[in-house]
């Protein structure tokens, strides 16, 4: 229960998450306006699919930061870092984050293997 508490109840903690979560959206704001607009839809579909705490996903946010910068510095244009397919590039991203859907595709095998997977022993 502790851990609960330090993980999610911990007013330093939070507070100094925020201060750096806003810190890293200070940067984005300094990006060329095509990177802004480029994050920002890439940052909803992320969170759409975030599991847990979220902190992975915050995780490759500051790590997407740190390339769009360096891209933007080179003049590359934002679709030449992600490609045409953004969604793709996201799920690529996304590939070791905990997320929802991984969440209910575990949560789905675990429910039918505590129902049908002892029977099934039973039956072998």
């Amino acid at each position: 229960m502790s851990n609960f508490f330090d993980k999610y109840l911990n007013i330093p903690k939070i507070m100094e998450g925020k201060r750096k979560y806003k810190a890293h959206m200070a940067r984005v704001k300094a990006l060329p306006e095509d990177y802004q607009f480029v994050f920002d839809k890439i940052q909803h579909y992320m969170w759409m699919h975030a599991g847990g705490d979220g902190m992975d996903i915050l995780k490759i946010h500051y790590d997407l930061i740190q390339l769009f910068e360096e891209s933007a510095a080179t003049g590359m244009h934002i679709l030449s870092v992600t490609g045409d397919d953004v969604a793709a590039f996201c799920d690529e991203l996304l590939r070791n984050a905990k997320t929802y859907t991984e969440n209910w595709r575990e949560n789905l095998n675990r429910d039918i293997m505590r129902k049908l997977g002892k029977e099934r022993d039973k039956n072998d």
